[in-house]
This record gives C-alpha cells, sequence and structure tokens, in this order.
C-alpha cells in the first residue's frame, strides 16, 4: 500500500507516528514509568535518525539523476527505485534522454563509418575560443597524408604544414582551390580542396574536403574503358558468333562427298552472310580509327551565319523530305575561329540526330539559337522530339552507342571531340520534354 504513496506522504505519516509516540512518552512520565518512557524516548530518536536517512537517500537520488542527465551518462538504472513515486516524470525524462541518446550513438556509428569509407580526405574542426581543435578526421585523410589522428591543430600543422597555411591565410573561409602536397615522401600530388564552414548550436565548424586530381582521373579513365570495352566486345561478338557458325557450317558441307543444290545454296547465302557482317565489321573498326586519328583542326575565321548557312544548304533536302521546320533565331553575327569542315561535321550530326528523334513527332521543329557570355559563344540546337530517356543519358557520346538500327554510334562521340579539340565543349539537356545541345567555343 505505501509504495504507491508520494514522499510527502510518507514524511507526514512518519512525522504523525513520531508526534503519537511523544505523547506516549510524555504520558508515561506523568505516570512514572520512567523506564518505559526512556525506551519511548529512544523510539523517537530512531525514527528521527530514519527520517533523516530517508531525506538524504530521496535528495541524494534526485541529485544522482540530473547529474546523470546534465553529464550525459546515461548508464545507470534507476528501474529499483520506483517506490520514489515524485520522480516517475524524472525517471521518465531520463529513460527518454537516454533512449534518445543511443539512437544519436547508433547514428553517430553509421555515419562515421560512411565517411571513414568514402575515397576523399574529410577533416572537420571545431572552434573552441582563439583555436581550433580537430573535430573529426576520417580513414581515408589519416592514411593517405600519414598523418595520426590527433586533436589539436598545432600537431596537424607539423604534418601539413602547406595544407594548414593555406586556411590559415584565408581566415577559414570558405574556399575552393587545388594544391600540391607530398604524400609519404613520394612525388608531389594535386587535390583540390574545398571548404565550408557552419554554425550551429553557437559552435563554429570548419569543414575540409580534399579530392586527389588523379585519383578522379584515373576512376573516370577506367569507368569510360570498361564502357567501351563493353561497347566493343558487344559489336564484335554480334559479328564474330554468327561468322563462326556459318564457317562451321562450311566445312561441314565441304566435307561432304557430293554437295547438293540445296547445299550450294546454303553455302551461297552463308558466304553472302559473312561477307556483310565483314563488311559491318570493317566499317566498325574505320569508325574507332576515324575517332582515333581525329587530325588537329585547321582553323580560319569564319562567320557564325555563314557557317549555320553552309549546314543548313547540306541539309535542306532532308528537311523538306520530313516536313521538318527549321527556325533560326540568332539575331546577331560573331567570326568564330574554327576548323569549317570539322564543325560543320558536328552540326550536321546533331541535325541528324533531331531528324531521327522527330520520326514519331507530329510537331517537328528545330530551333537554333546563340548568344554570347564572357568571351565564349554557345550555339542551341533544340528539338521538339520526345528528348533523351534518363536510362540513356550517361551513355550518349559513349563510343558506338546508338539506339538507331543503321546508325554507326559514333556521330555524337566524334562531334564531342572535335568541339574539345577547338577547346570547348559539347553538352545537352533536356527542358519541358524537349532536348538541347549546347556548342560552346572559346573567342580566340
Amino acid at each position: 500500500m505505501f509504495t504507491s504513496w508520494k514522499i510527502y506522504q510518507l514524511l507526514f505519516v512518519r512525522l504523525i507516528f513520531i508526534l503519537f509516540v511523544a505523547g506516549i512518552s510524555i504520558f508515561l512520565f506523568q505516570k512514572e514509568l520512567v523506564f518505559t518512557a526512556v525506551f519511548s524516548l529512544l523510539i523517537i530518536f530512531l525514527l528521527l535518525v530514519e527520517i533523516y536517512f530517508y531525506i538524504k537517500n530521496a535528495f541524494l537520488l534526485y541529485d544522482r539523476t540530473i547529474t546523470s542527465i546534465l553529464q550525459n551518462d546515461f548508464t545507470s538504472d534507476f528501474s529499483k527505485h520506483k517506490s520514489y513515486q515524485n520522480y516517475s516524470n524524472l525517471f521518465k525524462l531520463y529513460e527518454t534522454l537516454k533512449n534518445k541518446e543511443n539512437e544519436q550513438v547508433s547514428k553517430d556509428i553509421v555515419y562515421r563509418s560512411i565517411l571513414n569509407n568514402i575515397e576523399t580526405g574529410i577533416i572537420i574542426l571545431q572552434k573552441e575560443g582563439n583555436d581550433w581543435n580537430i573535430f573529426l578526421m576520417n580513414d581515408y585523410f589519416s592514411k593517405h597524408f600519414d598523418v595520426p589522428k590527433v586533436s589539436k591543430w598545432k600537431y596537424l600543422k607539423n604534418h601539413l604544414p602547406s595544407l594548414c597555411k593555406i586556411m590559415e591565410e584565408q581566415n577559414f573561409q570558405e574556399i575552393k582551390t587545388s594544391l600540391e602536397i607530398r604524400v609519404n615522401q613520394q612525388d608531389t600530388q594535386t587535390f583540390v580542396m574545398q571548404t565550408s564552414r557552419s554554425e550551429i548550436y553557437n559552435r563554429d565548424y570548419f569543414i575540409v574536403l580534399l579530392d586527389s586530381i588523379q585519383n578522379v582521373i584515373e576512376k573516370k579513365e577506367k569507368e569510360a574503358w570498361i564502357n567501351l570495352m563493353k561497347v566493343i566486345s558487344h559489336e564484335l561478338l554480334n559479328s564474330i558468333t554468327p561468322i563462326r557458325s556459318l564457317s562451321q557450317n562450311l566445312q561441314d558441307l565441304v566435307q561432304q562427298e557430293t554437295i547438293s543444290a540445296e547445299d550450294l545454296d546454303d553455302m551461297k547465302s552463308s558466304v553472302a552472310t559473312m561477307l556483310r557482317r565483314s563488311d559491318h565489321l570493317q566499317q566498325f573498326v574505320e569508325s574507332y580509327r576515324k575517332l582515333a586519328m581525329l587530325p588537329s583542326p585547321k582553323k580560319e575565321k569564319i562567320e557564325l551565319s555563314k557557317w549555320i548557312e553552309n549546314c543548313f544548304q547540306i541539309m535542306a533536302p532532308i528537311f523538306k523530305q520530313e516536313q521538318i521546320e527549321v527556325l533560326n533565331t540568332i539575331a546577331f553575327d560573331r567570326r568564330l575561329n574554327i576548323d569549317p569542315q570539322q564543325m560543320e561535321q558536328v552540326l550536321i550530326n546533331l541535325l541528324t540526330n533531331c531528324i531521327y528523334t522527330l520520326k514519331e513527332t507530329l510537331n517537328k521543329q528545330i530551333i537554333i539559337s546563340a548568344e554570347v557570355k564572357e568571351k565564349r559563344t554557345f550555339i542551341m540546337i533544340t528539338d521538339t522530339g520526345k528528348g533523351i530517356e534518363k536510362e540513356i543519358e550517361s551513355k550518349i557520346f559513349l563510343p558506338f552507342f546508338t539506339t538507331r538500327k543503321e546508325g554507326a554510334g559514333i556521330g555524337l562521340t566524334l562531334s564531342k571531340s572535335i568541339v574539345e579539340a577547338h577547346g570547348g565543349y559539347l553538352a545537352y539537356r533536356n527542358d519541358d520534354e524537349k532536348t538541347t545541345f549546347v556548342i560552346c567555343l572559346v573567342d580566340n
């Protein structure tokens, strides 16, 4: 029954009991029962001592719980103190904070695991007073730069002075730059450093990301080679597999003692098929050679309008046949330093792609526009076709990748290589189900 009572209720009962015993003691003294009265006084003393320790334990438990919360120490178990009904809400608060702390610790472990498995050097600094301390350093940073996981800025400066010097010179502000760092007593490597600064709950954090340009390039090259080999192997197998099968069939036929008219027809058909596949394979190799041996551009000054007009004249019969409306919205002229033949090929390739995408479209329209920004000329070719599907967006510039049965898959790749040889770039974007290819040329 008493376990459900509050502390003040239990304390009140104790005081009533002491007063009751005190009254009995006075009554016994009046009756001159001295020894019994003294015994009653002893009981009163013991009850006072018990009250003292009861109150002391109650306050100590309260202080322990509050201290644990303030110090984020959730190792204690207060479930055995359920008799203190006054503290039930305090114990609930403790358990709630304990669960949140465990959840936060779990998240921290997951986040640190993610950061430690990223192939990017990450270091987070936390400002304390006028100094910076190292809040986090991931495993890649520590291992790649051979730096122990120190906690003080001055120790990091001893290991990576060039890196720390840049941050100090910029006064720990947000920057994006490249720098050279000697790694493990080897040759210097170039890194891209990107920093950001954040203030969270009055705490100042400075985040530094370091990416090795060499690693990024090697990763991109590896991905490009893997994709290229997939396409090449697919194309080669498409030709070699039927040729081998037909060769095996021919071998079986010629080993016969007599060759019937039907067998002769099979032989003729097999040879014709092998010839077609060989021609396709030769065209494939020629296409690869064309990409690999792209000549350097022979630049000359040519008007933008003349370049566009020459391409339109070449493509005009196809536009008419396919009933495609071409709108030239370029309202200015500009002299470009380009190889006319190569850049005409680029524009023709892009217009050919537009024609293909417009085949199943009712509103067949191609729009040519241009603009000049910061000594760069941008030429945009937009069609009202169905756009590029998300699944193939990353593959459109891949050599020999094509969605057309009759296509060789080198048009966009070759165009991209030509524009890049001119010091520019070729890009695309999908806007409102419209595809726009952008040719960027640098004025020089």
